[in-house]
């Protein structure tokens, strides 16, 4: 049976933001980076700076797509009654 290896929030936090990262950090490549990984390894970077960019947008406009929607969903009823009730 394996040694029981704890696990930290950091290691937790890692994973959740790159599985890959994750595993990368305690298993290197044998030859160390090569070019094709430095290159992959800068599309991770560019890929994950995207993400988190649409996330911060989203949290920060969250309560606006909220308010138009149920603007939206209030005009939606406001006209189906008046259409209902003429």
């Amino acid at each position: 049976m394996a040694p029981e290896r704890w696990v930290s929030a950091t290691d937790l936090a890692e994973y959740a933001y790159c599985p890959r990262a994750y595993y990368y950090r305690d298993h290197p490549p044998p030859g160390g980076p090569t070019a094709d990984g430095r290159r992959r390894a800068r599309a991770g970077v560019r890929y994950h700076a995207r993400e988190l960019g649409r996330e911060r947008r989203r949290a920060e406009h969250g309560g606006g797509y909220v308010a138009v929607l149920v603007v939206g969903i209030l005009l939606a009823l406001g006209g189906l009654a008046w259409l209902l009730y003429r």
